[in-house]
């Protein structure tokens, strides 16, 4: 059964973006090691599309792969504590994001859980609705200042990202340029993304990998840049004189069950976190979501006369009144996932359904595949945001569509991300029409460590008032 089936409009009429072909056959071990490294969603095979489950031996060792919902409750929620985050992407993320809420494991990771968790309570995601409608509104004028010129829109969705996180995590403002911090982020990610051999047969981890000495230094800027926030933050609650965003709460935060708070290198893991994965995956849904609007007239007809009727008296605009826009994003995330694929590790031997899973073994979840998979969805490569609308949207099963994880893991700032890149979305559809650059080379997705443009996203601005 797939998980919509009233999409109403033409089918010859739906725009599908351009992705890498699946692969008929699995490839050699030297070709598959350079496709990873180049673009790991270049090696999905057909099959990874067609089955539920698929399991073999690769350069990884033995991974099975799983995209049915009832199986992927199982691994995530009802026998989640026998899997853990796999060492490969421990030694990827681990060195710059440090052993944050992403990367820990165990009573650790239970700790910093239940700690972080009422920071991003439904109450305190409403009430940074001020700080994001800020944001959207600054981006919208800066962008309707640049009628008739192109701009680079994913430079644009990380600026505006950034000025989130400036408004609500650390609303004292950043000591550096932001600009800087999203050029370091983005060598970050670009240096740590492509797999290395090394990592692949395990080599251990004092013999040196090209892209982490690349990272090394975005990894040393993110530290200066939060060693001093910390600092000029920890003075000023000394003071009594700190406002009351994320970086406060974060800093008071106690185990609701201990009463402890976060260590000083826990709190630090933890902005970081906040900023460079945060912030990526915000401002590539925003990039994707453009970019299919500037290429499905219709959608973006729908999209304008929602936040044209959307507009309150202050200009900002609330959630509940953006349905649409919403689906539109929901849309775009399952096509172009914030994280493509998560990976867990086998503590004791399982059985997932008939599969048979070795202690130790690899098991994937690939929303990139799953979001894909033509046993779930209608025109599983289409652009149809009304997948996310009313029946359609209850109709798709929960384990289905995981842009945000699942489980115990389940991204804790979902719902402030959404939050975020709806009402930003709003301000920029309210003042701009964006159409790709005549020159524009094909826009294919390229997966480091995020999924983003592989050339960019050139766009000519109009005003749309």
């Amino acid at each position: 059964m797939t998980a919509s089936t009233d999409l109403r409009d033409d089918p010859a009429l739906r725009f599908r973006p351009v992705v890498p072909r699946p692969l008929r056959e699995q490839p050699g071990l030297f070709a598959f090691l350079k496709a990873a490294r180049a673009n790991p969603i270049t090696t999905w095979l057909e099959e990874h599309f067609i089955r539920p489950v698929v399991a073999g031996e690769g350069a990884l060792g033995r991974v099975t792969v799983v995209s049915d919902p009832a199986l992927i409750r199982y691994l995530y929620v009802d026998n989640a504590a026998n899997y853990r985050k796999d060492d490969l992407q421990r030694r990827v993320l681990a060195p710059g994001l440090g052993n944050g809420l992403l990367t820990a494991e165990g009573e650790e990771w239970r700790l910093q859980r239940r700690t972080l968790a009422p920071i991003f309570s439904a109450r305190h995601v409403v009430d940074f609705a001020v700080a994001m409608n800020g944001a959207g509104a600054r981006i919208a004028r800066r962008l309707s200042r640049r009628d008739g010129t192109t701009i680079d829109v994913a430079l644009e969705m990380t600026r505006v990202t950034l000025d989130v996180l400036e408004r609500t995590i650390f609303t004292r403002g950043l000591s550096s340029d932001p600009d800087a911090l999203g050029r370091a982020i983005t060598r970050f990610l670009e240096a740590v993304g492509p797999i290395d051999p090394l990592d692949v047969f395990r080599i251990p981890a004092f013999v040196p990998r090209i892209g982490r000495i690349r990272a090394q230094p975005a990894i040393r800027y993110f530290e200066e840049v939060v060693d001093e926030l910390i600092a000029r933050r920890k003075a000023l609650i000394a003071g009594g004189d700190a406002p009351a965003d994320l970086l406060t709460l974060l800093l008071r935060a106690q185990d609701p069950e201990t009463g402890k708070g976060l260590t000083d290198l826990e709190v630090k893991a933890n902005i970081v976190t906040f900023i460079a994965a945060g912030h990526e995956t915000t401002a590539n849904a925003l990039t994707w979501a453009l970019y299919c609007l500037s290429q499905d007239p219709e959608s973006l007809r729908r999209l304008e006369a929602e936040v044209d009727a959307a507009t309150g008296e202050t200009g900002d605009f609330d959630v509940a009144d953006l349905p649409f826009t919403k689906a539109v994003l929901e849309e775009t995330m399952r096509l172009f996932p914030p994280v493509p694929f998560m990976s867990r590790q086998a503590i004791a031997e399982d059985r997932i359904g008939r599969i048979k899973i070795p202690r130790g073994s690899l098991v994937m979840v690939a929303p990139y595949v799953l979001h894909r998979h033509r046993t779930l969805w209608d025109d599983p490569q289409a652009f149809v945001p009304d997948r996310f609308l009313g029946e359609n949207r209850a109709a798709i099963p929960r384990f289905a569509y995981l842009p945000f994880g699942a489980g115990p893991r389940v991204c804790i700032g979902q719902s402030f991300s959404l939050q975020e890149a709806s009402l930003v979305l709003a301000h920029i559809v309210r003042s701009v029409r964006l159409a790709m650059a005549a020159d524009h080379p094909p826009v294919v997705p390229l997966h480091r460590v995020t999924l983003r443009p592989e050339s960019g996203l050139r766009m000519g601005v109009a005003a749309r008032r």
